[in-house]
């Protein structure tokens, strides 16, 4: 089931599910009214939450519709999950061998997921479920690098990367091309800012990347007391003291191109 996930996902969110689910930033509330008026959702609709890690894009769905299945390869991402949304129905399954109906949904939402599982499989499955008028929304959270701290902060991870699947790499929008599956309707951005301590929001925050949470504990402290100073040299803040870490919200609807 979880053989075609990358390692830095299956070791690094295997052993960082908890601190994703306390450290991750939510979205922004636009981002409801953009599911209800670009993908028509409304409380009837059908929808499943794929790749849905520690169900951080549940409250959003949940504000639409009853109707949500969450489907989740890691086990313990979906343990935490199921701990904090207990009445959201649940599926541990991989993207490429959805155990759902043919046209049985109207929208498939990947929240800061889809570049973990961007190719021609999992689009196929995702075209065989949906309904002929149904949606592909893809939505990422992104660091708004424009903010010089950010940036120093993203200097300093990316050597760290590897061929870890990002979503700022933009290999993801590769497996769009030459697929007649689904067609790009509409993106939009949305900021947003994630508020509390520096510990907090920032340095434990990007200790739950999965290629950095798959380090030895030892780098990964190591990791954190550089973050800390990066942040304490461009804002003057310490490790306790509240910050606002600001993001970009990538918003994507590709609606599915019917074959018949």
């Amino acid at each position: 089931m979880t053989q075609s996930l990358h390692p830095a996902a299956q070791k690094g969110f295997s052993s960082a599910a908890e601190l994703y689910q306390q450290v991750r930033p939510s979205y922004p509330q636009d981002i409801v009214h953009w599911l209800q008026d670009q993908l028509q959702l409304d409380e009837k609709s059908q929808v499943i939450d794929l790749g849905s890690g520690t169900g951080k894009f549940l409250p959003y769905l949940q504000q639409i519709t009853k109707h949500i299945t969450a489907i989740e390869p890691i086990q313990e991402m979906l343990a935490q999950l199921q701990s904090a949304y207990p009445d959201v129905q649940t599926l541990q399954a991989s993207s490429e061998q959805l155990p759902l109906s043919r046209h049985s949904l109207d929208a498939v939402i990947c929240a800061q997921s889809f570049h973990w599982f961007a190719n021609l499989e999992t689009l196929q499955q995702i075209h065989h479920v949906l309904k002929p008028t149904g949606h592909l929304a893809l939505i990422w959270n992104q660091r708004d690098i424009q903010v010089d701290w950010v940036k120093a902060l993203a200097d300093m991870i990316a050597p760290l990367e590897g061929n870890t699947p990002r979503y700022h790499s933009g290999q993801w929008k590769k497996v769009f091309e030459q697929q007649t599956l689904f067609q790009l309707d509409h993106v939009q951005t949305f900021q947003q800012a994630h508020k509390g301590t520096v510990e907090n929001v920032v340095a434990k925050r990007l200790l739950s990347t999965s290629f950095i949470a798959a380090m030895p504990e030892h780098e990964q402290q190591q990791l954190k007391a550089q973050f800390e100073q990066i942040v304490f040299k461009y804002t003057g803040k310490q490790a306790q003291d509240e910050i606002a870490f600001p993001y970009l919200t990538y918003a994507y609807d590709f609606k599915k191109i019917d074959s018949q």
